[in-house]
């Protein structure tokens, strides 16, 4: 819909009182692209929505999962959000509603946004989505990634929230859904008008699962206003219950929602049209999908509205109330077109500046105008008919709606008021239906219209309407509706244009599209591209109009003083309103003196008095002009440029055009010509015909005689002339047979002819002169003439000159001409010779010459020919009925069409020559007649004499074809050879194959037996009829029929890569090539040729790539065609506008290749030469270089010579094959050469030895003293040779080693990979990674170890393992919050004494003496200061700003002191409290990005690992295994384990049974931790059975089972031990059925969850003392070597591990959404300040500080204690595993080279390869960090703050207080002096306050520990 904005002022008056609607919809073709998209912005998915800010400044864009803010104008990306997926089902409540829950599965939802409306008035943008029941958000306008108002708002102050709050919009991606904000008056804030599709129970949208569970029935009604006062009660935003009196709802009952589907297509607001009341009205377009015959909604296109409530009404009434909703709810029909060919879908509606949603199938659909002040009208009259005086049948009250009145309408004694009859009444029945709907005729149809948008400019109306295909059309409608001119332009090729487009608020010449995949800013007109003003206006462009003082056509606002008269001329004025100027006299003599040019303005110019103008005439030649007549008739006076600077007069021409431009303020605005013309130049040009031309020139020009010039002036000459006209006769003598006189030629000449004594001379060209004589008054005679030429005829030019003044010529306005003929040439016989004499032509046949002469005696010449000779007729065979085109050729056969007119017969059948066809002599063409019966005869040709053909001609019954061809399915493009058989198929001499008699089968070919021609393309796939059509008789069908068969689809090409040289063979993948005859493949663009194809199946086609030329390697992949049966290949797509598209309507590739250089190959040491000894074996081994191709062992070829190397092993390197055969030729040498498709390479020459026994014995013959010498050589060449091929053998083996590792890493990791993509989506479906709270990660984290120093005071008390396996077991800290347990009597002073302590701490001045004087005691051990830092970090974690800030100041004081020493040794351990203190900041910092991105790495490493583990066998003793990264852990066994998947039974852990897999070797301890394992893997550790608490019975048979332990009866003894049982050991086989089960022990207790929590912990150092004890029984396995191929097992298990350990790599070393952490932005940044301030500049003592202050200090301590992170068990296996990981990532972070050699630590050789890789991925993330934009001590503060208000009250600081208060008690005196030395805190007394502290807590601390 299309009204103007309210207040407009009305410029096209037919439009602006309406309403425009697309519905579901050709035009006038479009000349040119009228718009010009300026600016694209590219979603990663599918967009849904966009709206603009008010003044236009920002676009907001909301995709599938993502929010984007752009700036206007531009579109970039000023913010995003990412909104999805998320896990939710449509059954369950959103989760922002604590109360409920779901037993539903839910899964991974897209989140496809249903509104997106802002209200700056509030600062925010609501954002409604289709996930969480269609929950809405509160975003800043400013900044959409931040939320602005939280709802639910949760924290300390929850609101109560209902579902109606929450379910605002439809939560289906297809359901529609419409908002709209309102603004109410009196203060009474803002309100959302949503509209919604009812997907509950009933609707197509609604799960089909058979539940009945639907939350949104009675939380979601079809319309509703809800509130949205973001600044105000947060418990009533988005509530509908608003006021207790209003009635905000609009809800269809239950059992009618069947009948009323309804489709929202659009909301918008629109003041009404009739004065004065001008009352606010809310319409809603929708579609019903009601039954036709319902009685509420006959229509199906819908048009409701909804009074809103004035501002001021809203104020006089107190309340500031607006109506209710259904009482002002009325709804009537809109039908586009007649009844019988109405448009019955609503598509989109644009309400003064918005569009909505359509469907992007290319349907027809058509633009309509509605009036409002018709539907306005129409609604009065519908609520006067149902009231006041009841019509039958025009309006009916909606009794399915629950707010409802029910009953019907009904007359009442009652005069309704203006407002009444607008937006009914509380007493009246409510809501309306009208049922009549509103009928207007289709302004325009197209197909697959989707958008519309409207504007009204100049007097035009233009609507922009964006298409299904991706296009964007541009009407212009004139007062009435019509169509004037269209333009069109292609913005995104096929991707519908969604339905909304809004115009740039700041600039209504730009309008914003959106399309599937991008937002779009569109300049509304291209006027730049009409140069001149009849293009500009012609164009008929709304928008475009000429700019007069700028000549160029622009929009109005572009033109400078377009406000003025006549400064800018509109489309709608017409082309002659064009300015332009006449040259009132534009013809102007050279000689003129003075001259002047007077110049009339036309057109649209404004005003030119009082402006600098000039005339223009180029090459900076301007004349001073003047301004003259009245504004109505302007007249310009302009000096003509200096005769000096005329323009040169072209040489063949007697004037020139001159321009002259009318110059206004340096610009030249308007041009036009005038033509200097000089009179003696006309005379001398025309040297032949002067005086003609000089008399008959359209200058003023005079002939003077005497001097046998041209002037201009009557004065220059006496004797002037004029124009008469005399005749005279010219006639040629000389040698008749070369001339031919024939005729006289009586010419006009010029008045100044000389008298008969005048000599003259005939001039027959250049150099041609001879005698003329005068043979009377009127006639000349050239005598003596001789004139040659070779040619059948020649025409000579002739003219007459003076004797005695060869330049002066007798005027001949007509040109004459003599004709020169040769007989002797072009004339090959007597017929043709004779037959000139039509041409004038005197010639004769000499018969005894055979030659043509001329005719110079005519008695002696006889004019009869020989007998016509007929050489070959064709064709030889013909119908009986005629009309055969029958050919004869020869010679004699005519010498005119005459002759031959009834001369030709074919026995006695005469046969009608064609005269359009006839060639003289040669050719006859004749029509044969129809013949009675059948015969055969010569054809005779009688001309004078009669001669006959020696080929007969035959009449012949008629073709016979019988029901036969080949093939008979033909493809819908066409393009299918057929071949079509019978007899006598190549009677006549037409033949025509025609397809249901109208298409023609081209490329014809036939014989006796078979026509063979292409089939045409057809439309569909049905059975055509043949036909057969000789000459041009009627077709015979003979029943032929060829069914048409769909087209063949090639669905994908491989490889899809080439080498430049091409020959790759590309399979083509499809269907339907059994259609195929041919097929060739081509590469536009770069391909050198078109490569032939072979179709292999139906199925397959193989094409060889073709060459390319003009590329360079690794360019954009190339466009690939394919000509399947010579059409071209296209996709089955729609038919595209070749005027909105006229480049993709010529062809879109589906496929592309793309090229790369040639591959690159070299023998092993790059030699050119290799020596082979014949008879002998030859392996060789090629080398190549890596390539992107992608190349197949079965793609190489490598020969020696002409004989085929066979390929054994292909690598990515390289290339093993061998030759069986002999090599003996009587060649040297051979090439070696590689060859891939066309490319052809030779490496090397292979050189063939054998001359050495020559050479021996020649030797022995020459000395017998050589024979040893001999013998020896020949041992060593023997050897060597061994030794070589032996090289070869042994690399042979290497090289199938490596392939064998590769192998096994390629399938460990398969395998490893299958499982861990099982384990992620476990960890989808379940609790997901089992992450320990940030209270448990914190105490785990900062206390590592506990002292024993405490533990009699904190021991936890062990909790009993329930029945039900699973339960949880909460691990609880002295630390945690809870309560202080302290004797009630010591409680009083210790409680002030603690908050006294506490109120000193956080004193800066107290706190950092307070530490300084513990760190300078001796006795205050390293680990006394971690425990006083992590104690200080917990008292202090609600002041993390504060905390910070004392860190920082420690830290200087640290680096003063260490920068004096050396600086690079500085954080490198852990030394002292600021040291510690730092960790724990860094903890606390990085505990969200560790849990956020980290985590999912890190957590699938150990898994991987332990999975890699558990593939082979494991030591039950010492545990080490088959697959480790530890050297140490290695099992250098080689024991042979087999697979066993068993299924097992467990009642636990959320499963019953399952199939585990276990190894034949494992223990039975180890198969119930895999079982445990498969079991509770998504349950955390701590609350799994313990494996001695479980059971396992097998059931060997139904009747028997046995218990299975490590230990029974039946194990076996050797050496006096028992060997623990194995599955093995009890033969369990596949499949084997097992049970678990809980043991039956009453006290059982899960030991590992006792914990002893301590406070005076060890701080955790890279060589903790923790790992001694686990290194020391691994002593005694260092000494034993270690053989080579066992270390193959730890390359395999780094091989399979390897992607999930980059994977980890990359999420710690890497800055998500273009941000890193904040606090290592922050410390990082203060570390280089704190460089800067003390001179240092070395980059590796930076790099050294921020590695030991986060990649050592944190990650490293993470990587190696994955349980302070997960709820998880850490073997000392995994332990060591990790420990070469972390000793990899702290190698990655030093700057130290490697210094490796073979004494070298395997855990350092291991990853010592990647190892540089990884440095530099360490290196970009500091530089990225250092890049990013500085932080604020304000932005740090506020993300401190929120850290410390996340985890408020987790942490008793009271106990934290106490335990610091231990340190301060020990260290009393130390402390209170250093407070008084320091002048601060002596000054503000803090050492007294210290000592009150003592005082307090020193009477009694003991005495409560004692009592506790």
């Amino acid at each position: 819909m299309a009204p103007a904005p309210a207040g407009a002022e009305p410029r096209s008056p037919a439009l602006l009182p309406r309403l425009l609607l697309p519905l579901l919809p050709l035009l006038l073709p479009g000349r040119a692209a009228g718009l010009e998209v300026q600016r694209k912005f590219l979603s990663p998915t599918p967009t849904n929505n966009f709206a603009l800010d008010g003044p236009g400044s920002r676009v907001y864009l909301a995709a599938v999962n993502r929010l984007f803010q752009l700036s206007g104008g531009e579109l970039a990306l000023e913010a995003e959000a990412a909104v999805g997926p998320v896990l939710d089902s449509p059954l369950c409540h959103a989760p922002q509603l604590p109360q409920a829950s779901c037993e539903h599965p839910k899964v991974l939802t897209n989140n496809y946004n249903k509104i997106l409306q802002p209200d700056p008035e509030q600062g925010v943008l609501v954002v409604c989505g289709s996930i969480y029941q269609g929950l809405c958000q509160l975003r800043s306008m400013a900044n959409i990634s931040a939320v602005a108002v939280r709802f639910p708002p949760g924290g300390s102050d929850p609101v109560t929230v209902f579902p109606s709050m929450l379910n605002v919009a439809a939560n289906h991606p297809n359901a529609s859904t419409v908002g709209l904000v309102l603004r109410r008056g009196g203060g009474g804030g803002a309100r959302l008008l949503v509209a919604a599709t009812y997907t509950g129970f009933g609707s197509p949208f609604f799960p089909r699962n058979r539940s009945l569970e639907d939350h949104r029935f009675e939380n979601t009604p079809e319309i509703a206003i809800r509130a949205l006062n973001a600044r105000g009660d947060l418990a009533k935003l988005f509530t509908f219950d608003i006021n207790p009196s209003d009635d905000n709802i609009f809800k269809i009952k239950q059992g009618a929602k069947a009948r009323h589907k309804l489709s929202f297509v659009r909301a918008f607001l629109q003041r009404g049209a009739a004065p004065p009341a001008r009352r606010p009205y809310a319409y809603l377009a929708l579609n019903s999908e009601a039954n036709a015959g319902d009685k509420e909604s006959p229509s199906h296109s819908l048009l409701a509205r909804i009074c809103l409530g004035e501002a001021a009404e809203a104020t006089l009434n107190g309340s500031g109330e607006t109506k209710k909703l259904t009482e002002s709810y009325i709804q009537l029909g809109l039908r586009c077109g007649g009844a019988a060919d109405a448009f019955t879908r609503l598509v989109s509606v644009f309400p003064a500046r918005a569009a909505w949603r359509s469907p992007a199938a290319p349907a027809p659909s058509a633009l309509c105008v509605f009036r409002f002040a018709e539907i306005e009208e129409t609604i009065r009259a519908a609520r006067n008919s149902c009231f006041v005086s009841p019509s039958a049948g025009m309006v009916t009250v909606l009794d399915s709606v629950v707010q409802g009145t029910g009953p019907a309408c009904e007359k009442r004694n009652i005069q309704l008021q203006p407002e009444q009859l607008d937006c009914g009444a509380a007493h009246l029945q409510h809501p309306l239906a009208i049922v009549n709907p509103v009928t207007a005729t289709p302004v325009f149809t197209y197909s697959g219209l989707t958008a519309v948008a409207v504007a009204s400019v100049n007097n035009y109306t233009v609507v922009f309407l964006g298409t299904a295909s991706g296009g964007l059309l541009k009407i212009n409608l004139d007062s009435t509706m019509k169509v004037i001119s269209r333009r069109s332009i292609s913005v995104a090729y096929g991707e519908p244009v969604h339905p909304i487009m809004q115009f740039d608020p700041s600039d209504s010449t730009y309008l914003y599209l959106m399309t599937s995949y991008q937002m779009t800013r569109v300049k509304v007109a291209a006027c730049n591209q009409y140069l001149t003003c009849t293009e500009c206006l012609a164009a008929a462009d709304a928008y475009c109009g000429w700019c007069t003082m700028e000549t160029r056509c622009s929009l109005q606002h572009e033109c400078t003083n377009f406000t003025g008269a006549n400064f800018w001329a509109s489309a709608s004025e017409g082309v002659q309103q064009c300015p332009s100027m006449t040259i009132l006299e534009p013809e102007i003599n050279i000689d003129k003196e003075n001259p002047a040019l007077i110049i009339q303005i036309n057109g649209t110019i404004p005003n030119l008095n009082g402006t600098n103008i000039s005339c223009d005439y180029g090459n900076n030649i301007h004349t001073v002009a003047r301004v003259a007549g009245d504004y109505v008739n302007q007249f310009i006076y302009c000096s003509l440029l200096p005769r000096e600077t005329y323009p040169a007069f072209p040489d063949d021409q007697d004037h020139v055009v001159v321009e002259t431009a009318l110059r206004v303020n340096s610009k030249n605005i308007i041009r036009a010509n005038f033509t200097i013309y000089d009179c003696k130049r006309t005379g001398n040009i025309y040297p032949k015909r002067a005086c003609t031309s000089c008399l008959s020139t359209r200058w003023k020009c005079h002939w003077c005689p005497s001097t046998y010039t041209c002037v201009s002036n009557h004065s220059q000459c006496d004797d002037a002339l004029q124009m008469k006209v005399r005749p005279i006769r010219l006639c040629c003598s000389g040698r008749p047979s070369y001339v031919n006189c024939t005729k006289q030629l009586l010419q006009p000449f010029c008045p100044c002819l000389p008298s008969q004594e005048t000599a003259l001379e005939c001039h027959f060209g250049t150099d041609r002169t001879f005698e003329a004589r005068w043979v009377n008054s009127s006639a000349v005679e050239c005598v003596h003439v001789l004139l040659h030429t070779s040619e059948k005829s020649h025409l000579f030019p002739v003219n007459l000159q003076l004797k005695d003044r060869p330049d002066r010529f007798i005027d001949s306005p007509e040109m004459m001409t003599v004709e020169v003929y040769n007989c002797a040439t072009g004339s090959a016989d007597c017929s043709q010779c004779l037959g000139r004499e039509d041409l004038g032509h005197r010639c004769v046949w000499s018969e005894s010459s055979s030659s043509c002469r001329l005719h110079s005696e005519p008695s002696q010449v006889s004019d009869i020919c020989p007998a016509p000779e007929i050489k070959k007729i064709e064709p030889l065979r013909g119908p009986l009925e005629g009309g055969t085109l029958l050919t004869i050729r020869g010679r004699n056969l005519g010498r005119r069409f005459s002759d031959v007119l009834g001369a030709v017969r074919i026995g006695s059948v005469q046969c009608a020559p064609l005269p359009d066809r006839y060639v003289v002599s040669e050719a006859i063409v004749c029509q044969t007649g129809e013949a009675q019966e059948a015969f055969s005869d010569v054809v005779a040709v009688n001309v004078s004499r009669e001669g006959k053909s020696r080929e007969r001609y035959s009449y012949v019954v008629s073709s016979c074809l019988p029901d036969v061809s080949l093939p008979s399915h033909p493809q819908l493009a066409g393009g299918t050879r057929v071949t079509i058989r019978g007899s006598r198929l190549d009677v006549g001499s037409e033949l025509r194959v025609l397809v249901n008699t109208s298409k023609q089968c081209t490329d014809l070919s036939r014989n006796d037996s078979t026509i063979t021609c292409t089939m045409p393309s057809a439309e569909l796939t049905t059975a055509v009829r043949v036909c057969v059509q000789f000459e041009n008789k009627s077709c015979a069908s003979y029943n032929i029929t060829f069914k048409y068969e769909k087209n063949p689809i090639i669905s994908d090409i491989n490889p899809k890569k080439s080498q430049i040289s091409g020959g790759r063979i590309i399979t083509l993948e499809g269907r339907g090539f059994e259609l195929v005859q041919n097929v060739s493949m081509v590469v536009r663009g770069i391909g050198r040729e078109q490569t032939s194809c072979k179709v292999h199946t139906d199925t397959v086609i193989t094409c060889p790539s073709p060459a390319a030329s003009n590329i360079t390697a690794g360019s954009k992949p190339a466009p690939v065609d394919f000509y399947l049966n010579g059409r071209l290949y296209a996709d089955d797509r729609p038919a595209l506008d070749e005027e909105m598209y006229p480049e993709e309507a010529l062809h879109i590739s589906k496929f592309s290749l793309e090229y790369y250089a040639d591959p690159q190959f070299f023998t092993a040491k790059k030699e050119k030469w290799i020596k082979h000894h014949p008879g002998e074996p030859l392996t060789l081994v090629i080398h190549k270089e890596p390539d992107s191709l992608g190349l197949e062992s079965n793609e190489y070829q490598v020969k020696i010579g002409l004989i085929s190397c066979e390929i054994q092993i292909v690598s990515d390197k390289v290339i093993h094959c061998s030759v069986n055969e002999s090599l003996s030729t009587s060649e040297r040498q051979l090439p070696v050469t590689i060859q891939v498709g066309k490319f052809n390479y030779t490496i090397a020459m292979l050189h063939l030895g054998g001359g050495e026994t020559a050479i021996i014995v020649s030797i022995v013959i020459c000395s017998i003293l050589l024979v040893l010498s001999v013998v020896a050589l020949f041992v060593f060449c023997t050897k060597s040779r061994r030794a070589e091929r032996y090289w070869q053998k042994t690399l042979l083996q290497m090289e199938e080693m490596e392939s064998q590792i590769r192998e096994e890493i390629r399938k460990g990791f398969a395998e490893l990979q299958t499982d861990m993509t099982d384990l992620t989506k476990e960890l989808n479906r379940s609790q997901g990674i089992p992450f320990l709270e940030y209270k448990h990660f914190v105490t785990r984290t900062f206390f590592p170890k506990c002292s024993s120093l405490y533990e009699e005071c904190y021991i936890l008390p062990s909790q009993q393992l329930s029945s039900q396996v699973g339960s949880q077991v909460q691990e609880t800290h002295p630390l945690l919050v809870g309560e202080w347990k302290i004797p009630e009597n010591c409680r009083p002073n210790m409680e002030e004494g603690i908050s006294l302590f506490s109120t000193l701490l956080n004193n800066k001045h107290f706190l950092i003496v307070f530490v300084h004087a513990l760190e300078q005691q001796k006795d205050f051990a390293v680990r006394d200061r971690c425990n006083l830092a992590s104690l200080l970090t917990i008292a202090l974690h609600g002041k993390l700003e504060y905390y910070t800030s004392i860190m920082k100041d420690l830290l200087v004081d640290l680096i003063d002191a260490s920068a004096s020493k050396n600086p690079k040794l500085m954080l490198r351990r852990t030394e002292s409290v600021v040291e510690k203190m730092l960790t724990n900041w860094m903890s606390i910092c990085m505990y969200s990005y560790l849990r956020e991105t980290v985590g999912e790495p890190f957590f699938l490493l150990i898994c991987a690992i332990k999975q890699q583990i558990n593939k082979g066998s494991i030591d039950a003793i010492t545990g080490k295994a088959r697959y480790t990264l530890n050297e140490e852990w290695l099992l250098r066994e080689n024991i042979e384990a087999k697979p066993r998947n068993l299924n097992v039974s467990f009642q636990g852990c959320g499963m019953d049974s399952l199939s585990v897999r276990a190894m034949d070797t494992d223990t039975l301890s180890q198969v119930k931790e895999k079982i445990l394992e498969a079991f509770c893997k998504n349950v955390p550790y701590s609350q799994w059975p313990r494996v001695e608490d479980v059971d396992l019975e097998w059931f060997a048979t139904s009747t028997d089972s046995y218990i299975l332990r490590d230990l029974d009866d039946t194990s076996v003894v050797e050496d006096g031990r028992k060997k623990l049982n194995t599955l093995a050991h009890y033969k369990i086989p596949e499949g084997a059925s097992l049970a678990m089960s809980l043991s039956d022990k009453k006290d059982t207790t899960l030991k590992r969850s006792t914990l002893n929590m301590c406070f005076i912990l060890d701080q955790v150092l890279p060589t903790d003392e923790s790992v001694e004890h686990k290194k020391s029984h691994r002593q005694s396995h260092r000494k034993k070597v270690l053989p080579e191929i066992y270390l193959t097992r730890l390359l395999s298990t780094k091989g399979t591990l390897q992607k999930f350990l980059d994977d980890l790599f990359k999420a710690i070393l890497s800055i998500r959404d273009d941000k890193p952490p904040v606090a290592v932005k922050y410390f990082f940044d203060f570390l280089e300040e704190q460089a800067e301030k003390r001179g240092i500049t070395d980059p590796d003592t930076m790099h050294i500080w921020k590695t030991n202050s986060l990649p050592l200090r944190f990650w490293v301590n993470i990587l190696k204690n994955p349980q302070f992170v997960f709820d998880i068990d850490k073997t000392d296996h995994i332990d060591a595993c990790l420990s070469v990981i972390a000793q990899a990532f702290i190698d990655a972070c030093s700057l130290s080279d490697l210094q490796l050699g073979k004494d070298s630590p395997t855990n350092k050789l291991l990853y010592a390869k990647e190892i540089p890789e990884y440095r530099k991925i360490v290196q970009r993330y500091y530089k990225q960090i250092h890049d990013m934009p500085p932080l604020s001590e304000q932005e740090m503060n506020a993300h401190l703050a929120e850290e410390s208000r996340k985890y408020r009250n987790e942490f008793n600081t009271n106990v934290a207080m106490a335990e610091i208060y231990k340190y301060a008690k020990r260290y009393r005196s130390q402390i209170v002096a250093a407070l008084d030395a320091n002048p601060t805190t002596k000054r503000t007394q803090l050492q007294h306050k210290f000592e009150q502290v003592i005082a307090l807590m020193e009477d009694n601390i003991y005495e409560c520990c004692s009592e506790a």
